[in-house]
């Protein structure tokens, strides 16, 4: 119409004149959240503001009526918003999301067209030994999941026992129209099925699944750690129109060695040594994962001194960790005559006077005075 402004679509949905496809989809999707008739209700100015955005995202959001708006400042109006506009076509690439957002507004579009849709994943927890992680193992399971009514295949009724649903004539679907919108819904009374239960299935007492318990051997991987997590695939319950089934999901516990200690592919473990073996040296046999092996002790060796065992720690994908072998020097509490006065001879040679004048506490109490 002559004299009249022109509306700058781009300042309407607030993006810049060379903003992406997806940058306008999702600033419309913003506005259209924010501005729907059903979240203003008798609020005159959000359900302009709200027919302003549809129109500028039915121009902007197609290729061929953007080029004409940005080289004339408007499109034809057999394309125009105005010209039998047809709202769906609008929403078709973004209903799905909005249905999320606005919930019942829309309602549940997702489930009206009855795609196929995976199982739930389930969970079990399985506790092994510490050797089992080390070296691997395979270990029955036991998981008790749904799995559909062999009786009734699923249908939760009985052979005969149900009828077609008076409420959406065994559509599955009601439609009825919201603001600008003609919406189709899942049907509340039979919940998409199109038929009504008048006779429960006795087999699984009308949910269409039973209960079965399953028992499956797991290969448990070498140098598996506690807190890992198998996953089986097809193993949770099953899906739901023809989907395919969840996945299980194997929580590890390792039972805790009484001497070996396990970070990643190292192991740690603390040996014994006597104080002649400290002082002079010594070669001794130590345990490992996989076999004895020989660590040399050097002469003055103290407690808390560490030493690499090379090579002798957990296997995993191809490479080896290391043993930490941790010292203690065990001091003997039975004495005979003999070995104390073997060790008062060592001790007069040191130079060490056993014979305390003045004790340690009180050479601690003088340094305060």
């Amino acid at each position: 119409m002559v004299g009249e402004k022109m509306k700058d679509y781009y300042e309407i949905l607030g993006v810049k004149r060379n903003a992406t496809a997806e940058e306008i989809k999702k600033r419309f999707r913003e506005l259209a959240i924010k501005y729907h008739p059903d979240r203003n209700p008798d609020n005159s100015q959000a359900e302009e503001k709200f027919k302003l955005i549809n129109e500028a995202y039915s121009v902007l959001s197609d290729p061929k009526k953007r080029a004409q708006y940005d080289q004339f400042g408007r499109v034809d109006e057999a394309d125009s918003f105005g010209g039998g506009f047809d709202f769906s076509t609008v929403f078709n690439d973004v209903f799905e999301d909005l249905s999320s957002m606005f919930g019942d507004i829309f309602g549940d579009y997702s489930s009206r067209r009855k795609r196929p849709q995976k199982g739930d994943d389930i969970g079990i927890n399985l506790t092994i030994d510490f050797k089992e992680a080390v070296f691997g193992a395979k270990k029955e399971v036991k998981i008790k999941h749904k799995k559909v009514c062999p009786d009734c295949k699923g249908t939760g009724s009985a052979k005969g026992g149900y009828q077609v649903c008076p409420y959406c004539r065994g559509r599955g679907e009601i439609s009825y129209s919201q603001g600008f919108f003609s919406v189709t819904k899942t049907c509340p009374k039979c919940g998409g099925t199109g038929r009504i239960i008048t006779k429960r299935c006795t087999t699984c007492g009308g949910t269409g699944y039973v209960y079965d318990e399953e028992k499956f051997i797991v290969n448990i991987q070498q140098g598996i750690e506690d807190g890992n997590i198998i996953r089986v695939h097809g193993k949770g319950e099953p899906g739901l129109y023809g989907g395919p089934a969840g996945d299980l999901y194997i929580y590890i516990h390792v039972r805790e060695h009484e001497f070996f200690k396990r970070k990643g592919r190292d192991i740690f473990v603390e040996i014994p040594i006597s104080i002649t073996q400290a002082a002079l040296g010594a070669t001794i046999k130590v345990p490992t994962i996989w076999r004895e092996s020989e660590l040399m002790i050097p002469p003055g060796t103290q407690t808390g001194d560490e030493f690499k065992l090379k090579k002798k720690g957990v296997e995993l994908n191809g490479l080896r960790g290391d043993q930490i072998v941790k010292v203690r020097v065990v001091i003997p509490k039975n004495l005979s005559k003999r070995q104390k006065e073997l060790l008062e001879e060592f001790a007069k040679e040191s130079g060490e006077d056993l014979t305390y004048k003045e004790s340690i506490l009180n050479k601690f109490k003088n340094f305060f005075k």
